[in-house]
This record gives structure tokens, sequence and C-alpha cells, in this order.
């Protein structure tokens, strides 16, 4: 199964190396009609993920049923999974389907499975292992087909271990286990979220987007997502709403995250002083230099030409037309705090200038794909998967 066109139909948001592993094991797990269990800190997406594996599951022609068992109270929780019949207690007016019975052939995601109360769990692995339930208040065993997919953010370990979970129905949910990276370990991701997010937000709302600056990404980058991506959903649409329709700098981030200078220190192991950590800072100062070293090569090329004046044009382009970049006019002078002139933001994309930082590493290091990796902070095989997205094999090989 396509891993791209999965993440195209479930509307997952990543090019990360951890989401798409999840996107792996997805592809993997999708078609075979196995329990599966999701897990990752709240505000992971641990429900688009169930929703992915049952699009692509031989179930996907009927709808999944989506159970939150924590938000259902423990006095009715049995009812609402199983059912009931009329009479089985005062307010049981007439027989009453359960989720499990209205979920037959299809896929029934058990959200906060944790929370299930330990008289439940029994019921729930009956169903699990033979297919056969009880409504409330009725003697005859009912059938059903169902896949189960499960959910927690809790260690359902630990709570065997406490005796608030069983350990039979945990080894039954855990014949394959999804585990899902919290956003802080996704970091590279936070652009693509930010962007879908703002302009799906901006579009239901009929309302005017002009985007984040590169810094404010950055900002945000630097934040510690106790939430997830939910809370930097909330946050992106917030944001737009708060700062009326202005494209968003990273001051505007840092106000409302409440971030404060006296954060950030100053490494006097550092050239310069920085906001980010010591691994994103260094990486930093080497594609700086891969830079101004262009600029060096431009320079002596100008002084072995008759036909031009080095002296009136010591600034030469950051990204030329022979990489088939738009903007001709990115350049830095080595006074210059940025890479990047302040004019120049907005005439060019974060994909030109990852593209043109992959070709230029590649080429400092004779095509060394690992030493290139390391020096641009990201694995080997991001980096493999960049080369074919640019397609830049023909261009790094000449």
């Amino acid at each position: 199964m396509n891993i791209e066109t999965i993440q195209k139909k479930s509307g997952i948001v990543g090019r990360s190396d951890a989401i798409q592993q999840v996107l792996e094991m997805v592809a993997q797990v999708a078609p075979v009609d196995i329990s599966v269990l999701v897990t990752g800190e709240s505000g992971t997406g641990k429900e688009i993920i169930a929703k992915a594996i049952h699009q692509n599951s031989k179930r996907s022609h009927q709808s999944m049923i989506t159970v939150n068992c924590g938000a259902i109270p423990e006095g009715i929780i049995e009812s609402e999974l199983f059912g009931h019949k009329k009479g089985a207690y005062t307010d049981a007016k007439g027989d009453r389907k359960g989720y499990f019975e209205s979920a037959d052939k299809s896929t029934i995601f058990l959200d906060e499975i944790g929370e299930t109360p330990l008289e439940t769990q029994v019921k729930l692995l009956r169903v699990i292992e033979s297919g056969e339930f009880i409504p409330v208040g009725d003697s005859k065993a009912k059938r059903t087909d169902v896949r189960i997919i499960a959910a927690t953010n809790k260690d359902l370990s630990d709570l065997v271990n406490k005796g608030l979970f069983r350990q039979d129905l945990f080894y039954r949910l855990n014949t394959v286990s999804i585990p899902l990276p919290p956003l802080n370990d996704r970091l590279e991701d936070i652009s693509l979220l930010v962007e879908r997010f703002a302009l799906e937000f901006t579009r239901s709302n009929d309302m005017l987007y002009r985007g984040f600056v590169p810094e404010a990404i950055r900002s945000m980058k630097n934040h510690r997502w106790k939430g997830n991506i939910r809370e930097l959903k909330n946050f992106v649409e917030s944001i737009i709403v708060l700062e009326k329709g202005e494209r968003i700098t990273s001051q505007m981030v840092e106000q409302q995250l409440g971030l404060r200078n006296e954060e950030f220190s100053k490494n006097e192991a550092l050239p310069m002083v920085t906001h980010q950590p010591a691994d994103s800072a260094e990486r930093e100062l080497i594609l700086r230099q891969l830079f101004l070293l262009r600029q060096d090569v431009e320079f002596l090329k100008q002084l072995a030409s008759p036909s031009q004046n080095p002296i009136n044009d010591l600034n030469p382009p950051l990204i030329d037309k022979s990489a088939n970049n738009e903007s001709s006019n990115l350049y830095i002078s080595e006074d210059s705090e940025f890479f990047i002139k302040n004019s120049s933001i907005g005439d060019m994309t974060i994909e030109d200038l990852e593209k043109e930082a992959i070709v230029r590493t590649l080429k400092f290091f004779n095509n060394n794909r690992r030493a290139s990796a390391k020096s641009l902070g990201m694995s080997e095989r991001t980096l493999y998967r960049k080369i074919n997205h640019y397609g830049l094999e023909k261009k790094i090989k000449n």
C-alpha cells in the first residue's frame, strides 16, 4: 500500500522520520483484520491514525464508530457499549443498540481505553475473543463482527501492574502497537502543520491570511508543546484571530506564547547570540559558512573575469538562476545576522532554501550523504527522501 496515498487520503501531515514510520505501520496493519493499540501523549492525533487504518481496510465501506471511554459515566458504559433491553433499568423505555452492535462489519475505535472500569473490561475481552456480548437486562448473547482499534495516553502495562487493567485484555488489544511521537520529537513538521491549520481555519471562516514569517516558525519550534498537535492547532487559530489578518511575526508568536527573553541564554562557546538549542545553532553556523564560502567562490570568479568589476558587485546571489529558483536577489553579507535579506522574505519558499542547502552541502562533502545528513541535522533516510522529492539525483552527480 502506498504511503503517500494513505497520507493524502487521511490528511496526516508530516515528512519527519517519526511520522513516516507511523505511516509505514498503518500501511502494514490496515489490510489485516487484527486489533491495534495506538499509544501516545494527549493531543498527538491518535484518532486520525485510527481513521487512516479504517479507511485503508476492507471494512472502509462502513462508517467507523468512535467511543470515548473516558467520557461515559461508569454506571451506563455497559449500556452504551452493548445496548440494553426495555426495562433493564428505570429509564430504559425501549430496546437500544449499543456501539458494538452498530459497528457490525465495521471498525470500533475505543479511545481512552485505560479509563474503562474493570467490570466492563471482562465483557470487552469476551467480545474481542468470540464476537459475543449480552445487552444489559438480556439473557441471550448476540454476535457482532467488528475490528477493534484502541487508544490510550496511559501506560497500560503500568496499570496492569497496579491491578487497574486486566492483563489478558491488554495482551488481546496489544496485538500490534503503534506509538505516536510527541510534537517535540517531530519539530521539522511544525511548518507544514501550521500552514495546514492556518489555511483550513481562514478558509472556513472567510478570513484574510498573510502567513507566518520564517522567524515566527522558528520561535514556535523553540516552544515546548505539552499539548502536542492539539495545542499547536488551537494556538494557530487564536493568533490569527488576535492579529486580525496581519502577517504573523516572531514577536507576535513570542508574546502569545508568553516567552521571555531571559529564557534564552547566551552560549559563550558560539560566535553569535542564538535562541536555538546548541545542536540547531551548530547546524545553522555550518550552513552559514557554506553560504559565505559560495560568496568567496563567486568573488574569485569575478576577479578572474575582465568583463566584470568585482568591487562593484560584492554580493553574489545566494540562489542562482541555474538552480531553477524564482528569486535572484537572495544573498547575505558577512556582517549580516541573517542568511537572507529582509527584503527577500515573501518572495521565496522554505523548499527553495532547503533544496539549495541540500545541493550545496552534498557538493561540499563530495556527495558523502552520511556527512551531509549529519551536517544538515537530519537522518540519512530523510536526506535520501528529500533528494528524491526534489529530483536532485542528476543535479548532484553533475
